[in-house]
């Protein structure tokens, strides 16, 4: 479900930007500053959460407090193409993020899940092995969403009923009648999230044993966690029960250390490198790096063979670090899938091999203009 005529307003350096035409393969070419992860991030905000950068929206505006807004046309190719918009309004509150989906209001984020999914790759996430577990959680979890459109939900649903019950302990508000119902709706959101997980992982595990000869490695994943290690015994429903009775009775605990002690929010994704045998965290820069490319390339043919929609690949600055092979390999891969990606670069010269194969688009002066590679 590629995305098409894309307009930013008032989106950090981007006043009023607008590219009309988009291509399978888009080019983002320009000088460090220019903007080139300013519009990669925009396109990341067209699905649930904070983007590619977790920032709050206050700090997107361009003006600081005069709202942003972007927008984009979602087309298979067919008749069925969606206008979706999302931004916030100067009046919308610092982190109330509003969204329209051809033209009427959504009732929040996790509606973008079902038109359109998003997986990104930033220099940011090079350190993805070495942060805390959250981060590789959310990388998971995108993951999952692009099979998955309800994990969003599901996830919003558990949220909400964490912080509710959190906040009544942290108040010394105890009444059991409420806090019972908050804990039920956190365990049936909870323990599905972490079915979602081992399910996705478990997908993209295989993807990886089947994929090409390639010059990246095919890392194994693991959904690591207390939820997820009760359902590798107990049905769902039973899994549900436990998480249950296991917030009931950490009702005091969790009240006077102010954080909620059990849950899926606590689960962590293990990548281990099978030619070395070594956890992520312990291989090279570079290696890291090749490791996370595979498992998001596993993610498009995944979905490719399910015959599924595919994710728009967002990838800021992914080649130039690369090897030869491995950069050819990632240019095979993503014109051999069909899956729209969008590449940004310094240096033209890094994307020789795609020239004639990909749309070209200069970043320049906050402005995006088609451009031709023979000139």
């Amino acid at each position: 479900m590629p995305l098409d005529r894309i307009t930013l307003t008032r989106f950090r350096n981007h006043d009023a930007t607008r590219l009309d035409g988009s291509a399978g393969l888009n080019l983002l070419v320009g000088e460090n500053g220019a903007g080139k992860t300013n519009v990669l991030e925009a396109l990341s905000l067209l699905a649930p959460g904070r983007g590619l950068r977790g920032a709050r929206l206050d700090e997107i505006d361009r003006r600081g407090g005069d709202g942003f807004a972007l927008a984009a046309r979602v087309d298979p190719g067919d008749a069925s193409r969606v206008e979706i918009g999302t931004g916030r309004a100067p009046d919308a509150g610092r982190e109330r993020r509003l969204v329209r989906i051809d033209g009427a209001a959504a009732a929040g984020q996790a509606a973008l899940a079902e038109v359109v999914r998003l997986v990104w790759l930033v220099p940011a996430m090079d350190q993805l092995f070495q942060d805390g577990p959250a981060a590789r959680r959310r990388f998971l979890d995108r993951l999952v969403l692009v099979g998955d459109p309800a994990h969003a939900a599901a996830a919003a649903r558990y949220q909400h009923a964490v912080r509710e019950r959190l906040r009544l302990l942290r108040a010394g508000r105890h009444d059991p009648t409420w806090l019972e119902l908050l804990e039920q709706r956190a365990a049936a959101a909870g323990v599905a999230l972490a079915a979602a997980r081992r399910l996705a992982v478990a997908q993209l595990n295989a993807t990886l044993r089947a994929g090409p000869a390639s010059a990246f490695p095919r890392p194994v994943l693991e959904a690591v966690g207390e939820i997820e290690g009760w359902l590798d015994d107990l049905p769902a429903l039973d899994a549900e029960s436990r998480l249950a009775e296991g917030l009931a009775a950490a009702r005091e605990e969790d009240g006077a250390s102010g954080m909620t002690a059990l849950g899926p929010h606590r689960s962590d994704l293990q990548v281990t490198d099978p030619a070395s045998g070594q956890p992520a965290r312990l291989c090279s820069t570079g290696e890291q790096k090749a490791l996370l490319i595979s498992i998001v390339l596993a993610e498009a043919r995944l979905r490719a063979s399910e015959g599924g929609r595919l994710p728009v690949l967002l990838l800021d600055e992914v080649a130039a670090h690369l090897d030869p092979a491995r950069r050819a390999d990632l240019f095979d891969e993503i014109l051999a899938l069909g899956a729209q990606a969008w590449l940004t670069g310094t240096d033209l010269g890094v994307f020789r091999p795609l020239l004639g194969r990909a749309q070209i688009v200069r970043v320049e002066n906050s402005t995006l203009e088609l451009s031709d590679p023979s000139v």
